[in-house]
């Protein structure tokens, strides 16, 4: 039977998202394997860049990520719907910045190391509790952090484009991105989880950069937002002890980068938080019902914003 809706995708993961739309049996929703019949597709970003002409009957694609810059660009059509996937990265990230901030200030890896060499030697730690944690971003995920930090005695500034604290109490201060400089002077701890937007790329420069002192850095938004010369400089000038990152602006990194080769950076292949199948067709599943019937879409990107 030919169903009214028909839908294409365009995954990594292409045969684990048919196997869970087949168990969610959403109504008069069928898989297509021809594009010129879709009017939705369920996209990685990336594969869909490069594909975006083929589906002449495209009204709405749902992203299975949260990033979906690739597909903003001017150069790309942009007369669809683009929504992606929000609100279940938080405890992920929170657990990634967490973890690696443990395993820092109390120097699991340099046990690990003398381990090896039957070598025992005690080292002073600090605690978290003493700690001031700096999150650029005060969206779910920024917010869960912040909460995260707080449950283990951190003090939690927040910084966003308008200064406007949000809802919750999950932030002790927020200021406005144009007071970054005051706020991380206070910063023992800077998470980055701003999206990519003309305002945000190179952010994090050799100026802003210079107001730290021996903090901790972490980029678990977008690549772009650091400057890699200007965070090399804060590198080399102990303004940033360790940098943790998890994104890049052109990826993978190049094996010919200077990070690979810095014991003050920890790289991560992208993986801070991923995108589990099974809570991408939740999502999906519940916004299809809207577009269905012609409601308004959960999760909607804005192409003038990025986000």
């Amino acid at each position: 039977m030919q169903h009214p809706n028909q839908i294409f995708l365009l995954s990594e993961h292409r045969d684990t998202y048919e196997t869970l739309l087949a168990e969610k049996k959403l109504p008069e929703l069928g898989i297509t394997e021809t594009p010129q019949d879709a009017q939705i597709v369920l996209a990685d970003p990336p594969l869909l860049s490069q594909r975006l002409d083929e589906f002449s009957q495209l009204e709405w694609v749902q992203s299975t990520f949260a990033g979906v810059n690739v597909l903003i660009s001017p150069d790309l059509r942009q007369d669809y719907t683009l929504t992606n996937v929000r609100g279940i990265f938080g405890p992920l990230i929170a657990e990634y910045v967490i973890g690696y901030c443990i395993s820092h200030y109390r120097h699991f890896m340099r046990y690990h190391h003398q381990q090896q060499n039957r070598h025992w030697q005690p080292h002073l730690y600090t605690s978290l509790q003493s700690k001031t944690m700096v999150i650029l971003g005060t969206g779910s995920i920024g917010s869960h952090l912040g909460k995260a930090a707080q449950l283990l005695g951190m003090k939690t500034i927040g910084v966003n484009r308008t200064g406007i604290p949000t809802s919750g109490y999950e932030f002790n201060q927020t200021f406005h991105v144009n007071e970054l400089a005051s706020a991380l002077h206070q910063a023992d701890i800077v998470v980055n989880t701003l999206p990519s937007t003309p305002d945000t790329r190179r952010l994090l420069n050799n100026e802003v950069l210079s107001h730290l002192n021996h903090a901790l850095l972490f980029n678990v938004g977008r690549g772009d937002v650091i400057d890699d010369v200007g965070l090399l400089l804060a590198l080399k000038n102990g303004w940033v002890e360790h940098a943790f990152l998890d994104v890049f602006e052109q990826e993978p990194l190049s094996p010919q980068h200077p990070f690979w080769r810095l014991p003050q950076v920890t790289i991560t292949p992208h993986i801070a938080a991923l995108s589990f199948p099974e809570q991408v067709v939740e999502i999906f599943a519940n916004n299809y019902l809207n577009w269905r019937d012609g409601l308004s879409l959960n999760n909607q990107v804005n192409f003038d914003k990025g986000y």
